[in-house]
């Protein structure tokens, strides 16, 4: 290289001095590339204003100064104790229907009207087993009066007792029968002249409530089977939510606490409800805990079966920290942010946070108050950590 420039300074003096300045400006510069450290670093500089990073947004950790919910997926259902899926218990054939499909029945009104033959036969064997008991009864006492004069033996004596006993618990078994198939108990204390039974057996409505299902027509023969149902009756001004709540989100749900179920129907409207049973047992397969919460329904608008979002308010659990979901990142199941430190480095930190609506996130640990956060734009920052770009 010295008698390259010795050579061409010779012939050409000014352009010689150029050569060598760049020369020595090229060496300099391989030289210094050899001595920089390695860009991948736990913390990554912010870089100039035209650089990738340059569309971050940050912001300060602070409590949450509105009211905050919890929103879980559920849908409206009857309530547990307000609605009867109605079976006859006895077999025979349908001679009236007096309830209809959508029509509203009270406690006690008569569904329908079963010609049973079940009825008829076990009022025969009824009937036979009073007459025995009073037979037995009768012989029994005339058998201890002969025993009491000495005119009849002890095992005689202990013979009619025993037919007594046998009398006595036929007619038990009779009238059990009797009581099974619906039968008033007050017409069975009557005399036995004054009673009337028949074979036509009146099923009775356990509720107060609307005929939500029937399977039921006039002539139809129906079974004791007690899954053949042929009505439901629903009490619908009441109503409730079952939705599904994380593992993680456990904490913040307790029963009475106040809530709104929100349906597609009405996107505009809130129902109020009101939490009245946590599950103990997590779903396996979903890891999600059932919560069930009574909403009222006298407008009839919400409708069992229909997808809805109970939104819990979980503002009385006192002031907690909030911070955009969108600033948390997950990676190998454990959740993270970046912190602001210096004005021009980010650290990653993990943290521990709960969803409490689509946009927010509460941080239960690894945050304190006044930390500076990124809450846009954190992705870029994890893949410069990956590609150590």
């Amino acid at each position: 290289m010295k008698v390259f420039l010795g050579y061409f300074g010779n012939r050409f003096p000014r352009l010689s001095s150029a050569f060598a300045l760049i020369w020595t400006v090229l060496f300099l510069s391989t030289c210094g590339q050899s001595d920089q450290p390695s860009r991948l670093d736990a913390a990554i500089h912010q870089p100039a204003e035209n650089g990738t990073l340059s569309h971050i947004e940050t912001m300060i950790v602070a409590f949450s100064p509105s009211r905050q919910g919890l929103t879980l997926s559920g849908k409206i259902a009857y309530g547990e104790d307000r609605y009867s899926r109605i079976s006859s218990p006895l077999q025979g054939r349908v001679v009236e229907v007096r309830a209809h499909l959508g029509g509203r029945v009270k406690s006690g009104d008569i569904l329908l009207i079963v010609d049973s033959p079940d009825i008829a036969q076990a009022y025969s064997e009824y009937v036979k087993e009073v007459s025995d008991l009073q037979y037995a009864t009768r012989a029994y006492e005339l058998a201890k009066d002969l025993y009491e004069d000495k005119a009849l033996s002890l095992k005689d004596l202990k013979l009619a007792e025993n037919e007594l006993v046998k009398a006595r618990a036929e007619f038990r078994r009779a009238k059990e029968r009797l009581l099974s198939l619906r039968v008033a108990p007050d017409e069975l204390s009557k005399p036995l002249d004054k009673q009337r039974i028949t074979s036509r057996f009146e099923m009775k409505s356990p509720l107060t409530g609307v005929v939500v299902e029937r399977t039921v027509t006039p002539g139809q023969s129906v079974t004791g089977d007690a899954d053949h149902v042929l009505f439901t009756i629903a009490d619908l001004d009441v109503l409730q939510v079952v939705a599904d709540v994380y593992e993680r989100d456990l904490a913040l749900v307790r029963e009475g606490q106040s809530a709104v179920v929100k349906v597609e129907a009405y996107p505009d409207v809130e129902f109020p409800a009101t939490v009245i049973a946590v599950g103990d047992v997590v779903d396996p397969s979903t890891r999600t805990i059932k919560v069930r919460a009574l909403v009222k329904n006298e407008a009839r608008e919400l409708k069992p079966e229909m997808f809805a979002r109970l939104q819990l308010d979980i503002s009385g659990i006192g002031p907690f920290l909030t911070v955009p979901r969108e600033a948390v990142l997950e990676a190998d199941g454990k959740q993270f942010v970046y912190v602001v430190e210096e004005g021009t480095r980010y650290v990653k930190r993990d943290v521990k946070t709960v969803n409490i609506s689509p946009d927010q996130t509460r941080v239960l640990e690894g945050l304190t108050q006044g930390e500076r956060i990124v809450t846009k734009g954190a992705v870029l920052i994890k893949g410069r950590q990956i590609t150590g770009a």
